[in-house]
């Protein structure tokens, strides 16, 4: 069965999450939070994307993301940093394998009430 579609609207802030697999610690100290940090900057940068905010968390990060006209773009910049981050921590810990659970989660997020056409505020 196909996967479902994720929603992704241009110019419109989405909350994002991602897991470390089986709870495992994806940030085992700070160089390694100031090099996934590094890694946002640069491809956030290149892939127009904007970062409001990020919690990274030992096992999971939260992001508040703003793809450009491209939506397809936070897909990408996802793929890359969990990329990026598991040739590192494979690297480091002398390991192979994954270490994001599965697929990012993101949605959407309200930023104001829009008013309803024909009614007044």
């Amino acid at each position: 069965m196909p996967r479902m579609a994720r929603v992704v609207l241009p110019h419109m802030p989405h909350h994002v999450v991602q897991r470390g697999h089986n709870r495992q610690v994806v940030f085992a100290g700070a160089e390694d939070y100031e090099r996934y940090l590094e890694d946002l900057r640069e491809l956030s940068s290149a892939l127009d994307i904007r970062v409001y905010a990020y919690c990274l968390m030992t096992n999971h990060v939260h992001l508040l993301l703003c793809p450009g006209e491209e939506v397809a773009a936070m897909g990408r910049l996802m793929k890359a940093l969990a990329a990026r981050a598991t040739r590192y921590r494979n690297r480091v810990e002398g390991r192979s394998g994954t270490l994001w659970e599965g697929r990012y989660k993101s949605s959407p997020v309200q930023t104001r009430e829009v008013p309803v056409r024909g009614t007044s505020n």
